[in-house]
């Protein structure tokens, strides 16, 4: 079997319009690709492809789905068979899992938990260092106020302090009986039980769930001999190689913005988010990596990288990019003027100028790769030389062949080179690199017999689960898996075989939450101060109502969501797991709600002169509006059973009962239509 870890790695990656191109000729509309429908004659297209939801949606015959689905439905494929394919697409070695291995799995999500919770726990602890403390107050908090950071950034990003007490967070943890290895493996505790940061500002680092995942301390010390930051250690919750800083925050904006504002420190996220820039990550001072361009890559194709003025260092930082072209991205690169940074000149100029520099002096990276080094070479044969070496394995790197030709010609020109020559040069660097990954994949293979000593050259097993078992039904009996079975569920197919559902009379509530759980339960809320997501609140403000469902899908889509927040998946996004859910009219439904033969007109000007948010962002008032309607139409239906069983009541002590439970229930509903703004009769 192939293993979860592998089966989510593969669908994390994979990209709908990178599989359907292969089968489709797509043009672009919009935001959106269109294309004649492969499962139907049509001569009008109406087969749609969303690549920023990484859905394909056909309006004629219905079908649509990830690329999973769309693999498994034009090639006549298991869905084992369509993760291989995907795999082997990508140059991913897939995991065989076993039975013993789904149980480790199982106990490596429950030590996952364990850890989330003392890292909770450790932020709270910095958090009031930083406020209620003295020292914390005097140089942590003093230290945020002269970077020019309000108290609602330091709350935003949860900004903290370590004491200097050697041993203060580790006494209060064990107090609250956290184990001591836990402490240790997550580098809040040193192996001789002292506290691993002391005397720094804390600055959490966060899953793109927002989950606090690890810890960086930068010490205010001027002793040298101390590094500037020290960070958490790596764990089964955190791999400094799929994180980047600030993301959890800026994938909205980046989504919406369509470019992802990359930048190199913790504090240059900070101050740019301050001062209206929301859409922008930083990379801490480490080149990118795979992991974490395919996470930029699930928003947007288009990345600007923020560099500082030192001609040194941006040559340095360029070495790292050709991975971001591999990845079929869009790469700019901004440098700032002599002896800026992103912080101090967005706070020298302000928003409006800041975000006009990026726009005016973004050069595209091969182009300004190309000038820095011609500046560099000047007429050395030499040197180049070597700048055409360098050039030509930047422009293998990219995937798109029609993007590539127009390179190679550009290139011929700037360079002065002939483009027949550039041509194959390009075209052998392309062949090595694909033999390299050839030989690479070979060596994995062998090295992974060796290890579990099996024959060379066996088959794998091919008997693979899908990816997401259905949750048992958290009540007196499960819920039957086979929603056929029940008498509001649909019964018939409709042509083109694709599930249907049945009008329920009261079901519209229902159907709009599970709706919005699907495409913004991760998504967080601030209530009452306090943050969770947009599922976990759908869910604790339904599920004292669960009996009263009129179609138990979309109660077990409310339930799904919840439990899949709550089980923090980092392996992709909720509508990612919705998209490629184990029961077929889940996902079928998933699909509908994302796709709309319209688009949205352009929210520029609209969106400014009328105070709202882009549709598809405006998840806060659509979860509170929608529990709200909820609970007024659930409300209604309780009240109207309770004055039937009051009018059928002959026990005047049973039935004082329930009038007082009436009132009760009346109380509820016109408390709830008070802030819908309803009168209730």
């Amino acid at each position: 079997m192939i293993s979860q870890k592998s089966i989510q790695e593969v669908l994390g990656l994979a990209q709908v319009q990178d599989i359907i191109e292969d089968y489709v000729s797509l043009k672009r509309r919009g935001v959106n690709m269109l294309g004649l429908c492969p499962f139907h004659d049509e001569k009008t297209p109406s087969f749609t492809v969303s690549p920023s939801k990484n859905i394909f949606k056909c309006f004629g015959c219905g079908k649509g789905g990830g690329p999973v689905q769309f693999l498994m439905e034009h090639n006549s494929v298991s869905f084992p068979e369509a993760i291989r394919l995907l795999a082997g697409r990508y140059n991913l070695t897939l995991e065989e899992d076993s039975k013993e291995d789904s149980e480790k799995y199982a106990e490596q999500r429950k030590l996952e938990e364990s850890y989330f919770i003392i890292n909770d726990f450790a932020l709270e602890y910095y958090q009031n260092n930083l406020r209620n403390t003295q020292d914390g107050k005097l140089i942590g908090l003093s230290y945020f106020k002269e970077r020019g950071y309000i108290d609602a950034t330091i709350e935003k990003f949860q900004l903290g302090y370590a004491l200097s007490e050697s041993k203060a967070l580790t006494e209060k943890a064990i107090k609250k009986q956290f184990k001591p290895e836990y402490l240790e493996e997550l580098g809040l505790t040193s192996k001789k039980g002292y506290d691993f940061f002391r005397s720094r500002v804390m600055f959490p680092i966060h899953s793109i769930a927002g989950k606090v995942i690890g810890f960086a301390g930068r010490t205010l010390s001027t002793d040298k001999s101390q590094p500037k930051y020290i960070n958490s250690p790596e764990t089964p919750i955190y791999n400094k190689r799929k994180v980047l800083y600030g993301m959890h925050l800026a994938k909205n904006s980046i989504r919406k913005k369509d470019f992802c504002l990359i930048v190199e420190g913790y504090t240059d996220v900070i101050s740019l988010v301050q001062n209206g820039v929301e859409n922008v990550a930083a990379s801490s001072g480490t080149s990118l990596t795979q992991e974490q361009v395919r996470l930029i890559k699930r928003y947007t194709d288009n990345i600007t990288f923020l560099f500082d003025g030192d001609a040194a260092g941006v040559k340095a930082a360029l070495r790292g990019l050709d991975i971001v072209l591999e990845n079929g991205m869009n790469v700019s690169i901004v440098s700032l003027p002599e002896g800026e940074d992103p912080d101090s000149y967005i706070q020298s100029v302000g928003n409006a100028r800041f975000e006009e520099y990026i726009k005016s002096s973004a050069k595209d990276f091969i182009f300004f790769k190309m000038d820095l080094l011609l500046s560099e070479a000047a007429d050395d044969p030499i040197q180049k030389s070597k700048l055409i070496k360098d050039i030509i394995g930047s422009v293998a790197k990219l995937r798109d062949p029609i993007k590539r030709s127009l390179y190679v010609q550009r290139c011929s020109e700037r360079l002065q080179i002939d483009e027949a020559i550039l041509v194959k040069e390009v075209n052998k660097q392309i062949r090595k690199e694909i033999k390299q990954k050839d030989l690479e994949k070979v060596r994995l293979e062998r090295q992974k017999q060796r290890a579990d000593n099996s024959a060379p050259g066996a088959p794998p097993p091919s008997d693979v689960p899908f990816p997401n078992e259905p949750y048992p039904f958290s009540g007196e009996a499960e819920m039957p898996t086979n929603y056929h079975e029940l008498d509001h569920y649909p019964e018939e197919q409709i042509s083109h075989e694709q599930p249907t559902y049945k009008k329920i009379k009261h079901e519209y509530q229902e159907k709009d939450l599970a709706r919005i759980v699907i495409l913004s339960g991760d998504e967080m809320l601030d209530i009452e101060e306090e943050q969770m997501s947009v599922a976990e609140f759908v869910f604790v403000n339904t599920n004292a109502l669960f009996q009263y469902f009129d179609n138990a899908l979309y109660q077990r889509i409310i339930e799904d969501a919840f439990k899949y927040v709550e089980s923090e998946q980092e392996q992709g996004t909720l509508t990612n797991y919705f998209v490629n859910h184990s029961d077929e009219v889940i996902a079928k439904f998933t699909v509908d709600s994302m796709s709309s033969p319209y688009e949205f007109a352009s929210w520029n000007n609209i969106g400014v002169y009328l105070n709202q948010k882009m549709p598809d962002q405006n998840f806060t008032d659509d979860s509170m509006q929608s529990v709200l309607r909820f609970k007024q139409k659930k409300t209604t239906l309780i009240k109207e059973d309770i004055k039937k069983r009051i009018a059928q009541e002959s026990d005047e002590s049973k039935k004082e009962l329930l009038i007082l439970a009436f009132m009760k229930v009346q109380e509820q509903l016109k408390e709830v239509s008070d802030k819908l703004g309803n009168v209730i009769l």
